[in-house]
């Protein structure tokens, strides 16, 4: 008995006590329930428990966080936004630019690349580029990152040395090429140091040698670029090229004293797909040239197929890219109506026979281009329009319809070649420099102008035996019509009346280091006098070249 009573008190006595808890916690949630919203918040309530005040103000610390990561997350999405914009750009931009393969079209800002190689003409980036191209031995690998090491070691210095500055704010590049050309020609020709053509002895007078050795630094180069502001959502930059192929001093020995000569001078307004181009440039509508370190004051096969000048001009290029893989490119613009003449005085300009008609000439030129093993495959095809006023209003139309093709050949093979069909094109380097005929004297009122028709090509083969080193052989061909020259009087920069020129020539070009260049080329010209014979010559040339 005694024990079932002590056994009721407890029941009783845990049955009151668990009633009282329960109170003690449904009593304050009551309290907080019923406290409008509108209310002070509850650290500043004076009924409120300390403990939910504590856990109130945890929770608004906690909102504030939230908040906080929400908006630095926004921001963190809109810098994502931005850079893959921005990486959209790039890539259209880096398209663009694989898709015009000139020195045009090819690289904005490259003057060599008319003469030299593309690996020649950006040392820093050939040896990467090469290297994904062809296959590297061990040795190469092992060469290639201790060169890697030598670039980065000189990039580390760069850093404590004086920069190039300029009078804006914007970059100022400055580089170029000294090159040192050693030569020999076996026969006579018109230029000692880079030949275009071979000549008779009787037409050289006491000038006449069998042959002839010497040396030259005057294709040397030096090119400054400046990149400029955005403007209207397009990159803006400058490029100018000069060398010291400009003439010789009137001093002793001052044939060693090359003149400075200016080459090329451009402004480009660069959108991702459309460019506008102004200034002195080459012929954007006959934009390939042979490989060659031997002639860099003049492009290779000059007046033998190949047409070339410095021209000012004004042009608008756009790309549409069709594919991953290929793009299409259309150029058109207005150019200086320039017809080869020699200016008379040496201070004083006079209007051009192309500019004495009071309009410029015209061009354009379209290309496709599709990602072949590695390269681009290019094939283009332009023309090219200027009217000349030879005096007393004879008039004369020049022209010109142009073709190139640039075709890889798997990946250590490349032909190059280019085709022109034209009449009065001495002033763009066709017709072997003669450009109009005549049938009387050049004053006399009833002689009758027209224009010389010729047509000309050349071809080259480049073999990439290793990643610095290449072999070039090139052919080349102009050919005025021998016909129209029997009939009339050729004006021309040259003392005798060609009616063709062609000039073969291997060379080979090895890469020491990405800075370093040496070459060693053989050419062979061979040139018709009309009615008068033929006379060939060779030239073998030396070259060692340091780009900077």
């Amino acid at each position: 008995m005694l024990g079932s009573g002590r056994l009721n008190r407890s029941i009783k006595f845990c049955s009151v006590a668990s009633l009282l808890f329960l109170y003690a916690v449904v009593t304050p949630g009551q309290d907080i329930r019923s406290a409008p919203s509108s209310s002070m918040p509850p650290s500043t309530s004076p009924e409120a428990p300390a403990e939910i005040s504590a856990l109130a103000g945890l929770i608004h610390d906690l909102q504030a966080q939230v908040q906080t990561l929400n908006s630095q997350l926004g921001d963190l999405r809109a810098e994502q936004e931005r850079a893959t914009a921005e990486s959209r750009q790039l890539r259209s931009e880096l398209e663009a630019m694989k898709t015009q393969g000139s020195p045009t079209a090819g690289g904005p800002l490259n003057p060599y690349a008319a003469s030299m190689p593309k690996e020649i003409a950006s040392p820093a980036a050939a040896p990467a580029a090469a290297a994904q191209s062809a296959p590297q031995t061990q040795e190469d690998r092992i060469a290639q990152l201790e060169e890697d090491q030598q670039v980065m070691d000189g990039k580390i210095n760069d850093q404590y040395q004086t920069k190039v500055e300029s009078g804006s704010k914007y970059r100022l590049r400055l580089s170029g090429i000294v090159l040192l050309n050693l030569f020999e020609n076996r026969g006579s020709v018109d230029n000692v140091d880079f030949p275009e053509n071979a000549q008779t002895p009787q037409s050289l007078g006491l000038n006449t040698s069998s042959g002839s050795f010497g040396g030259t630094l005057r294709q040397s180069q030096i090119r400054l670029q400046a990149y400029g502001p955005d403007i209207a959502g397009a990159h803006t930059s400058a490029d100018i090229n000069f060398d010291f192929a400009g003439g010789f001093a009137d001093a002793p020995n001052g044939a060693a004293m090359g003149m400075v000569r200016l080459r090329t001078g451009t402004v480009r307004f660069d959108w991702t797909n459309t460019s506008i181009v102004a200034g002195q440039d080459r012929l954007f509508f006959a934009p390939l040239a042979p490989t060659s370190l031997a002639t860099l004051a003049i492009p290779a096969l000059s007046y033998a197929g190949d047409l070339w000048a410095w021209t000012p001009q004004v042009r608008i290029e756009h790309r549409i890219v069709l594919s991953d893989a290929s793009s299409l490119s259309f150029q058109g613009g207005i150019l200086d109506n320039l017809t080869g003449d020699v200016p008379p005085d040496a201070y004083t300009r006079y209007a051009s026979w192309g500019e004495e008609s009071g309009q410029p000439a015209y061009a354009a030129r379209v290309s496709w281009s599709h990602h072949l093993f590695g390269q681009d495959f290019t094939i283009g095809g332009g023309g090219y329009y200027g009217r000349q006023d030879w005096g007393l209003n004879r008039n004369v139309d020049g022209w010109a319809g142009t073709a190139d093709l640039t075709l890889p050949i798997g990946k250590r093979l490349e032909l190059t070649s280019a085709f022109y069909r034209g009449r009065a094109v001495a002033g763009i380097g066709g017709g072997i420099g003669q450009s109009v005929l005549l049938n009387g004297p050049f004053g006399a009122q009833g002689t009758t102008f027209r224009g010389l028709d010729s047509m000309g090509g050349w071809a080259q083969l480049k073999y990439k035996l290793k990643s610095n080193f290449e072999i070039n052989g090139a052919f080349g061909l102009d050919n005025p019509f021998a016909d129209e020259l029997r009939e009339y009087t050729a004006v021309s920069q040259y003392s005798g009346t060609y009616t063709r020129n062609q000039t073969s020539m291997v060379n080979f070009i090895y890469q020491i280091r990405s800075d370093i260049l040496f070459s060693t080329e053989y050419r062979y010209l061979f040139t018709t006098v009309l009615d008068s014979g033929s006379s060939s010559a060779s030239h073998i040339n030396l070259s060692l070249g340091y780009i900077f």
